[in-house]
């Protein structure tokens, strides 16, 4: 191990592997360890072996439950947008290839104690009971201003300057109700909870544009979300796979790995007697002790199940968010759900998983309104995990380190964190417009 490399990962979450990839891909030598004897870290799909060893002991499971190799059981469940950042990353490095993705079968949204579908077309508009007659007319003039807005065609803006103008200022100009910048705010947005209201209006009239743009992304997809077979355990594998195309070097399985410094400068890594040297180290928040703060806590409930979630049309697949209002919260909470027609589950067996950041000393029983809409459960599991962030940028010390995994179930804040790295890394953003993204077939 006794080399020179222009950057070291440690860490296989899908946030190093990202980076790793795209650092190979800039033709840079790359070494990529992880204490782990598995991909993934933090962000790992478990068989039901594993899932069992992490939560109960080692203590096996239920034979009724089908094969543990069946089972992918994601550790941070989250879809990706149809045209969001991760699914232009995957384009951009050809990562592509090396999955397949089905299309989820519903977003819904909880709206004063009842699931409904987020609708997905104007038939689904029409009939949706989230908002009344006058409410839908009023409603489709404002997606009608965001779907035609172009920040470059002043002609778009209408008088309105969304720089400056606040989202209530807005929902208001179109005389939106509380219930429709509700669900506006949070199942389309996509917020985790309502500071956005105060803030400019720009990045949430973006915000739903992407989610509109990522629904009509493909012909007939009735969610903006897709999501890969196998579990997201694939994500990381494939770009550790791109990274070792271009030359990058993987050892997994290093448990005594730890970051090298000379001068308050990370200068590379020692394992033992072993040392690598590198121009910089890159990793998630574990690598770096006393280089990290803990910002949050999130509590997730992993449950296995023999039937679909009540309330969403026999879907295999959905996101239900409940946004902080309809439960009398500070932040969302989010229900995730897959299925056996996903390959991460037994024959006729459904995952579903229900997070939010913590707020009391009672985590459990703050999952508690998403965990009544799952219906019997055959098994439960629930964990709360820290969300660490770094104390620099990197620029001081050469120690470029991820953010932790939010509570969210879908990629857009991941991929940021990501972005947001690689630019502190090489000085520059990374180009994403190259590639056209009907590459991306859905089953």
């Amino acid at each position: 191990m006794n080399e020179e490399y222009d950057a070291i990962v440690l860490g296989t979450g899908l946030k190093e592997c990202i980076i790793s990839g795209l650092l190979s891909v800039d033709k840079k030598k790359v070494l990529h360890v992880d204490r782990n004897n598995y991909y993934g870290g933090e962000s790992a799909s478990l068989s039901l072996v594993q899932l069992y060893e992490r939560f109960r002991g080692g203590a096996a499971a239920p034979e009724k439950l089908g094969p543990s190799r069946d089972y992918n059981v994601d550790m941070v469940p989250k879809f990706m947008m149809a045209n969001g950042k991760l699914v232009r990353v995957l384009l951009h490095t050809d990562v592509v290839k090396y999955l397949e993705f089905k299309a989820v079968d519903g977003s819904y949204v909880l709206q004063k104690g009842k699931v409904h579908k987020v609708p997905a077309n104007d038939a689904e508009a029409l009939t949706s009971p989230l908002m009344g007659l006058f409410e839908k007319r009023r409603a489709r003039n404002f997606f009608l201003y965001v779907q035609d807005y172009e920040e470059s065609e002043p002609k778009t803006h209408k008088g309105l300057d969304l720089r400056r103008m606040t989202m209530t200022e807005l929902y208001k100009h179109y005389d939106l109700s509380e219930d429709t910048q509700d669900f506006v705010g949070h199942a389309l947005a996509l917020h985790r909870d309502d500071a956005y209201l105060t803030q400019p209006a720009l990045p949430t009239v973006l915000r739903i544009k992407l989610y509109h743009e990522s629904l009509f992304r493909y012909e007939g997809l009735k969610s903006p979300y897709l999501y890969p077979r196998y579990g997201l355990g694939e994500l990381p594998q494939a770009f550790a796979r791109l990274s070792a195309v271009y030359g990058g070097t993987y050892m997994l399985n290093q448990p005594g790995v730890e970051v090298l410094y000379e001068n308050g400068m990370a200068v590379g890594i020692k394992n033992g007697d072993d040392v690598a040297r590198a121009k910089l180290v890159v990793g998630d928040p574990s690598y770096f002790p006393g280089k990290t703060r803990v910002v949050s806590k999130v509590v997730r409930a992993i449950a296995i199940m023999s039937h679909p979630i009540p309330n969403t049309d026999n879907a295999h697949s959905v996101q239900i968010i409940l946004p902080q209002k309809q439960t009398g919260r500070k932040s969302d909470m989010y229900v995730f759900c897959c299925s056996y027609a996903h390959n991460v589950a037994g024959k006729d067996k459904w995952l579903a998983f229900v997070s939010t950041t913590m707020e009391t000393a009672n985590p459990e029983a703050e999952l508690a309104p998403g965990l009544a809409l799952l219906g019997p459960v055959d098994e439960k599991f629930v964990e709360v995990r820290e969300v660490c962030e770094p104390l620099e940028d990197g620029s001081k010390d050469a120690c470029y380190i991820s953010k932790g995994y939010d509570a969210t179930t879908h990629f857009e804040t991941t991929v940021e964190d990501v972005l947001d790295m690689y630019r502190r890394i090489t000085g520059r953003e990374l180009d994403l417009t190259a590639k056209e993204l009907s590459q991306v077939e859905n089953a």
